[in-house]
């Protein structure tokens, strides 16, 4: 066997280890998309948003980049962005659909394939220098969770194959922004949030030699960009967020060195919200 494969083999079995030791459990709410009836009240300060929207992208370093939960929403909008910035993107898909879909792209290799099987998402990404992950939403028969066990398996791959940029896509409600939901919207969504602050743990704990970036999205809309959606620090941010502005910040991100190793919460404050603090000012993160 050759010297690499056995350093391969070595790491994976300590990075097994690590998994098993990283039983971390999080009960945090998650926001969801509430009546626009009701005005924000919410200020935010918007001094950097400007050199946000106009953020000029290329491919930059990240010539090829893997997209887990790809098929659909946030995931699917991702691509798309990629692409039309220059990227190859290959994305790990379960059905027939999707892969016929994205197989239609120019610069899009569709692979066929289950985030919870980890020897599918490794072979996937080999050979790509960046990843993102937007898995989340479903469950198999034992209950074990996309959320926590499709996107840890990107991550273990991910530091296996070396590759060191990482974008981790989950919701705000997990770990410090717990408190940013209301009680209610934690008691409906708790066992998903729970999941995916797992894997954030998993990413920040016993991956410090990668460029990781966390983001997590508020309330999901599916309506076309406002251009007006931004990232913040702040772990009190909530508000609702059109699923092709997060693609845009995600993909934005990937290419900022600002938002390396961060956590970062994304909302639109141009969209009413009625979980929003009345009065609570959240300055806007600068990508530049």
């Amino acid at each position: 066997m050759a010297a690499t494969a056995r350093v391969a083999i070595m790491l994976r079995q300590l990075l097994c280890v690590s998994f098993l030791l990283a039983g971390v459990t999080g009960f945090s709410p998650a926001f969801v998309p509430t009546s626009t009836s009701v005005q924000f009240g919410l200020k935010s300060t918007l001094a950097d948003t400007s050199s946000t929207t106009a953020l000029s992208m290329s491919a930059g370093p990240y010539k090829k980049v893997f997209v887990a939960g790809g098929s659909k929403g946030v995931g699917r909008s991702v691509i798309d962005k990629l692409v039309g910035e220059g990227s190859e993107v290959v994305a790990l898909v379960r059905s027939d659909e999707a892969v016929a879909d994205l197989s239609s792209i120019d610069g899009v290799t569709a692979v066929q394939g289950d985030a919870f099987d980890y020897k599918t998402v490794e072979g996937a990404m080999d050979g790509c220098d960046a990843a993102i992950t937007t898995l989340g939403g479903s469950t198999e028969d034992d209950g074990k969770r996309v959320d926590y066990t499709g996107n840890a398996n990107v991550i273990e791959a991910a530091g296996i194959l070396g590759v060191v940029r990482l974008v981790l896509v989950t919701s705000i409600g997990c770990g410090s922004s717990k408190e940013a939901a209301p009680p209610s919207v934690f008691e409906v969504l708790k066992e998903v949030l729970a999941a995916k602050e797992k894997a954030e743990n998993v990413l920040i704990k016993y991956y410090t030699n990668m460029n990781w970036t966390i983001i997590r999205p508020g309330g999901l809309k599916s309506e076309p960009m406002t251009n007006q959606a931004i990232l913040t620090e702040d772990v009190k941010a909530i508000g609702s967020i059109h699923r092709e502005d997060v693609a845009d910040l995600v993909v934005k991100a990937l290419v900022s060195p600002n938002t390396e190793r961060k956590v970062l919460s994304a909302f639109d404050p141009s969209i009413t919200s009625t979980a929003a603090v009345e009065g609570l000012e959240i300055e806007a993160f600068a990508l530049t």
